[in-house]
């Protein structure tokens, strides 16, 4: 493990366990843990880090298996600099580790609706890298821009141009660091944009597991974004149904379940390893693929190294 590493002003933490900063509980160690105390420092580390070094940021760790074997190199996790929320007339202002439910409630405080947010888990940083959306409404349709950290430190700023959104996807450049986003939603009277979120994560609990330990949809669907990344793109053949179709719906692989209740909830019912949950991944894939030809792609972000001996099918 490399240890001649940048000083900082944030908090560095050698070989450190990643499970318990990821919903579903399982990852091994990252080499060393970065927690940056504001831009500035993280700008400085990255600019002084050797460029051979790699990086990968984290959020909350909503929609991520970390393998068991661990990460080489830094993680990046941005904390409470990096957690400001800002309305102001018709545009919000979010740092990337704001949860995207604070953020929807804050805009709703001020007369904006970023409603579709509030039932999707995670943080800003998290839903730009991932255009992520539900109810029509996507990332792609409200951004204005993204302000990031490049890996040689340089803080630079995204339009979405430059992030060219498509389905479950943003680029951004090599070892860039999302730290913040402004959006553009339309307008709305609080009330009723309160009482919109309310019914939305109403019929989330009735439909979803969300008393269980999983990272959301594990499965993007089938058919979405043609090309823009924009809402009126999409179609309607659901991941869901097909793993349902292939009579996986509350299948198991050890520690690891399809939900019955969401068979396109990837669950960890206590005890799972990594290797587990992507494992009955790649098998429901495998299975899909034989009923229905259709080759489902992860939603879920896999990162890290397989245990010696250890794979995913």
């Amino acid at each position: 493990m490399m240890t001649d590493l940048p000083p900082t002003r944030g908090t560095l933490t050698p070989n450190r366990p990643l499970d318990s900063l990821t919903w579903l509980r399982v990852g091994g160690p990252a080499d060393w843990l970065f927690q940056p105390a504001d831009e500035d420092d993280l700008a400085d580390f990255l600019r002084d880090l050797d460029p051979s070094i790699p990086v990968f940021p984290i959020g909350v760790g909503s929609n991520l298996i970390v393998r068991d074997g661990g990460i080489r190199g830094v993680v990046i996790r941005l904390g409470r600099g990096f957690n400001a929320i800002t309305v102001e007339g018709d545009r919000v202002t979010a740092g990337a580790a704001a949860l995207d439910a604070h953020v929807a409630r804050r805009a709703a405080d001020g007369g904006c609706d970023l409603t579709f947010l509030r039932t999707i888990p995670g943080s800003i940083g998290g839903a730009v890298r991932m255009n992520a959306g539900c109810y029509g409404s996507y990332v792609a349709d409200h951004l204005v821009e993204a302000r990031a950290v490049a890996r040689n430190g340089e803080q630079i700023v995204l339009t979405p141009d430059d992030l060219r959104f498509a389905y479950r996807h943003a680029e951004l450049p090599e070892g860039c660091v999302l730290t913040g986003a402004t959006f553009r939603p339309t307008e709305g009277q609080p009330d009723a944009l309160h009482a919109r979120m309310a019914d939305q994560l109403a019929r989330r609990d009735e439909t979803q597991p969300t008393k269980e330990r999983s990272a959301g949809s594990t499965f993007r669907n089938p058919a979405g974004f043609s090309s823009t990344g924009r809402a009126d793109d999409v179609h309607d053949l659901k991941a869901w149904s097909l793993i349902d179709r292939a009579g996986l719906r509350g299948h198991s692989w050890g520690g690891a379940q399809m939900s019955e209740k969401h068979p396109n909830f990837l669950l960890n019912t206590g005890g799972a390893t990594a290797a587990e949950l992507e494992a009955l991944g790649e098998l429901v894939r495998r299975r899909v693929m034989e009923d229905s030809g259709h080759d489902l792609q992860w939603e879920v972000i896999r990162v890290g190294e397989f245990l010696p001996g250890a794979t995913a099918s």
